[in-house]
């Protein structure tokens, strides 16, 4: 049992980012309680003082490619297409499961420096994935990523060996996008979503041309094109959605879809800025992801908090406009609930131990006024005290606990020199 006390706590189990000083105790890989210090106290195997340090529940990064790390800084300054289709998916041909792991675990060491919890990834080498974060106690969920001429079988077999490989790790169906899917496979892959009553994902309407493109295509953008098919008929949502019309918000309201955002990333690719002010007064669901460090560079939830919030005050014209703790719930609880992680979405007693404390006694965090306005506006990785899953403290004052650091560094160098320098 672990117990962090003398802390401020932000539990958002009510839909709100309010705090109160108290403490919270985890027994194994669950939160115990959380709550006023009383007693009589358990036997603790360590108790921290967090000296007034901000709990919150992690933050969930609800889009990622986590191995595209070997990409990070390679290529940029180009529009989207052409930084796929010259730079990207050459080299990503050259990938296999010992790449893909060494970089997953680059990536989970971001993640943990970020406050970041859990991870919703879609990628290749998926066995080399999923080991990559069980052996750093890292959770994550992996999407599927089928593209025109895979079989629906590899999302079949997917389903039912992730499912029940780990409790750290955890699948859904989906597709690349539209743009990349054929009609037979969208067809099949409906199919599968039926049988297994699960939710779909997919990118969706990240750039304009994207989705001009499937509407020249087939008559419809890509939300109405996979609702047509019956893909959303058991939820889920889509990756980006920059450029969502109004009938495919109709469509995600009516079908309880969730948008993730990725405002880095949609920014440096100059995609757009999606239209999140729109979507919350039409009652959509929201999440908060970096995309891959290939597009974005960095896997850093600070920055898209920032990031969501000020650009919808220019896109709405409005200082006023989206809240610091609309967003910030959406980057925690949102993201949880989008993932199939309710077990994970608030600081409650039953709900797993997937904590992030964040240091308050920082320049850049004083005056508290306003935890979550800070944490939002002025919040940064510097301020990242703990990382917690499962009750396993991962990342603590700068130290990775779960893994050796160096070496995850050197692996995934050497992997990187051989990809790009060597282009073996």
């Amino acid at each position: 049992m672990i117990r962090l006390y003398n802390a401020l706590v932000m539990p958002m189990d009510d839909g709100s980012c309010r705090c109160f000083s108290g403490e919270v105790w985890t027994d194994a890989d669950k939160i115990s309680y959380v709550g006023p210090p009383h007693g009589p106290m358990p036997d603790f195997e360590r108790e921290i003082d967090l000296r007034g340090s901000l709990v919150i529940p992690g933050f969930k990064d609800a889009h990622t490619h986590s191995a595209m790390t070997f990409l990070r800084s390679y290529a940029d300054d180009l529009p989207l297409l052409r930084w796929l289709n010259e730079k990207v998916f050459p080299l990503e041909d050259k990938l296999n499961p010992q790449r893909v792991y060494a970089f997953t675990q680059l990536a989970v060491l971001e993640y943990l420096s970020s406050g970041i919890t859990a991870s919703f990834d879609m990628y290749f080498h998926r066995e080399a994935y999923a080991q990559a974060n069980i052996d750093l106690g890292f959770r994550s969920v992996m999407c599927g990523a089928l593209s025109e001429g895979d079989s629906v079988d590899i999302a079949a077999d997917d389903y039912a060996k992730f499912n029940s490989l780990h409790p750290l790790i955890s699948y859904f169906p989906g597709m690349h996008a539209e743009y990349t899917a054929g009609d037979t496979l969208g067809r099949e892959l409906s199919e599968l979503v039926h049988e297994l009553r699960a939710p779909f994902w997919a990118h969706i309407s990240e750039t304009e041309s994207e989705t001009l493109a499937g509407v020249e295509r087939r008559g419809m953008t890509p939300t109405e094109y996979f609702d047509s098919l019956g893909l959303f008929d058991y939820g889920g949502g889509g990756y980006h959605c920059v450029w969502l019309s109004d009938h495919d918000m109709e469509i995600f309201a009516r079908r309880g879809l969730t948008a993730v955002t990725c405002p880095a990333s949609n920014a440096k690719l100059a995609s757009g800025i999606a239209p999140l002010c729109e979507l919350s007064r039409r009652g959509i669901k929201l999440a908060v992801g970096t995309d891959g460090p290939a597009s974005n560079n960095a896997l850093d939830m600070f920055r898209e908090l920032y990031l969501a919030c000020v650009l919808q005050k220019l896109r709405e014209r409005d200082a006023a406009a989206c809240p610091a703790e609309g967003v910030l719930y959406a980057a925690c609880s949102g993201g949880a609930r989008a993932m199939g992680l309710a077990d994970c979405d608030c600081l409650a007693p039953g709900k797993q131990a997937d904590i992030a404390v964040i240091d308050m006694d920082r320049p850049n965090m004083r005056p508290v006024h306003s935890p979550a306005k800070n944490l939002v506006y002025s919040g940064s990785k510097e301020n990242v005290r703990l990382t917690m899953v499962a009750g396993h403290i991962l990342y603590e004052n700068g130290a990775f606990l779960s893994g050796d650091a160096e070496r995850i560094y050197a692996e995934a160098e050497k992997h990187t020199k051989e990809l790009i320098e060597d282009g073996t």
